[in-house]
């Protein structure tokens, strides 16, 4: 183990601060440096301690953001430079924090930026997958964040959250979210931000997630696929890891791949010998290089240093990356000379038994605007004081009294079938379950009771914009809504680093016709310029 000193690694690496960052351009299925050509290949380093990364629901909210602490940046960014790092990837930033010093220390350095949109205790959850407007708001606030700093190179909707054939239906929920991520960008005039997907290797479904993720419109598809793989354990080979078997599967695919996380610690210290293999001839006409998982030491034994009071000390893993980095210089296309024949996306997979998500349609788009006009509108509704722990029971009882009351906020990824409300927040949709049963009974006031757990309140005729959007969701709730949410996500959905309140409540699932009830978990949740996608 050897230990720097800060101050003097930091007055090394930054002597030579301040260079600019070209842009980053996606043309076919490559990274490219814009103002040359050259094909952009990432060497990357996973940058973030404390947080679960994976769509369930941790039991812990809190997380530390990596890039809220300019001196912690500055601690560490000179480590990153050794390693030759030019992209990290965080999984959980705070909107409400500030990051411009992080970021612009970061661009000094050469270092690009890809952010998960998830935090943990806001996530989409694959053991009761839903994408709603909470949700999206907390993903817009983080694209609204980081969509000014120029090198953000872009966003992943989600990690690892279909990780079996038993829950494939959540892919449905997030490549949701992709669609309506990119569409949001769109509509608020941001650069080109690319969205994409973080995939664990599953035997079983990697080549249907792969090409779910893929398949289709254009607008609701990945614009690349991150890979978390750690099949290279020590001194494998290109064959004995399955990376040649890997490198074939996504020889045709159209948009960028590359390793979100690799490093198998199966064998200690680890080698990194795949590095030659990532970065060589067989690989790098299909694979973009990739991310090492991860820069801090934690109880998995994944990291590359240590950081005791304040002081970085590199282990044996940081000294064998180092020099394995140094040893690469990956040869690609110049993105002039370079005309993709790899552009149809993949055939969407069909629904079977090891695969549950239909490809079309997805869940509706997240529209806060259409949520709260229906609530407006009730004239039933959760009581005030109604805990979002006795909602699962109260959906349970109005939902089984009567066919149909709950078909507005179905979500079933397997039959493709989807409520207009199916994506608001819990509390929204059993206000619409209340107030349909109420209308069914001809608005009886014990009709809106149910023990207290409910009220009446004066509802507002819905008018302008309301008036449409609640037309096209029809009555019951199961027409297609085709109008574009207006707001944007800036202020709303912000986590916090302190955590935010859980509740788990259940809600309607419709399955083959009958009912279920399944676990849904909410929770109150330096120069250049950035990718644009050609």
């Amino acid at each position: 183990m050897k230990t720097f000193s800060t101050f003097a690694a930091a007055a090394a690496i930054f002597a030579t601060a301040n260079a600019a960052v070209d842009h980053i351009v996606i043309k076919g299925s490559k990274f490219f440096y814009e103002g040359n050509g050259t094909q952009f290949f990432m060497n990357g380093v996973a940058y973030q301690q404390d947080v679960s990364t994976n769509g369930t629901l941790s039991g812990n909210d809190e997380y530390t953001d990596p890039l809220a602490d300019p001196s912690v940046c500055r601690r560490d960014i000179p480590f990153l430079v050794q390693l030759r790092t030019n992209t990290i990837r965080v999984y959980a930033l705070d909107p409400e924090k500030n990051h411009d010093d992080c970021m612009n220390q970061l661009a000094d350095a050469g270092i690009y930026v890809i952010a998960d949109l998830s935090q943990p205790g806001q996530s989409i959850n694959r053991d009761d997958a839903s994408w709603t407007d909470d949700l999206f708001e907390r993903y817009t606030s983080v694209v609204d964040m980081m969509a000014k700093y120029d090198n953000t190179l872009g966003f992943f909707a989600g990690n690892e959250v279909s990780n079996q054939a038993n829950n494939t239906v959540a892919s449905a929920f997030v490549k949701a979210a992709v669609r309506d991520t990119k569409a949001y960008i769109k509509r608020q005039r941001y650069r080109p931000l690319g969205v994409g997907y973080a995939t664990n290797d599953d035997k079983d479904i990697r080549e249907d997630l792969a090409a779910y993720f893929n398949c289709g419109d254009p607008d609701d598809a990945i614009d690349f696929w991150g890979y978390n793989i750690y099949s290279w354990c020590g001194r494998s080979s290109f064959q004995r890891s399955g990376f040649d078997v890997r490198t074939r599967e996504f020889a045709s695919y159209s948009v960028p791949v590359f390793f979100a996380e690799y490093g198998c610690n199966e064998v200690q210290p680890r080698l990194f010998t795949e590095v030659g293999a990532l970065y060589g001839d067989e690989m790098t006409d299909v694979w973009s290089g990739g991310i090492v998982y991860m820069y801090f030491q934690e109880t998995n034994d994944f990291g590359l240093v240590e950081v005791n009071n304040n002081r970085v000390s590199t282990l044996a893993d940081f000294d064998n990356l180092s020099s394995q980095m140094a040893r690469i210089d990956p040869t690609g296309v110049n993105m002039a000379d370079y005309n993709p024949t790899n552009t149809q996306p993949a055939d969407c997979p069909a629904v079977n038994r090891g695969w549950r998500a239909q490809a079309t349609p997805l869940p509706p788009v997240a529209n806060k605007e259409l949520c709260e006009c229906m609530v407006n509108s009730a004239s039933c509704v959760p009581a005030d004081d109604l805990d979002e722990d006795d909602y699962g029971d109260l959906f349970g009882t109005v939902c089984g009294l009567e066919d149909g009351i709950c078909a507005g906020i179905e979500h079933n990824a397997t039959t493709g079938s989807y409520g207009a409300y199916s994506m608001c927040n819990p509390k929204q949709q059993l206000a619409f379950a209340l107030n349909a049963y109420f209308q069914s009974q001809n608005r009886r006031q014990d009709a809106c009771d149910f023990r207290g757990q409910a009220k009446t309140q004066r509802s507002s005729d819905a008018s302008g914009n309301c008036e449409r959007l609640m037309d096209q969701a029809g009555e019951d709730g199961t027409g297609t809504v085709t109008s574009a949410p207006t707001g944007t996500g800036a202020a709303a959905g912000s986590a916090t680093s302190s955590g935010a309140a859980v509740g788990a409540v259940t809600v309607p699932r419709m399955e083959t016709g009958l009912m279920q009830l399944g676990l849904y978990v909410v929770v109150a949740m330096f120069s250049g310029a950035g990718m644009l996608l050609l």
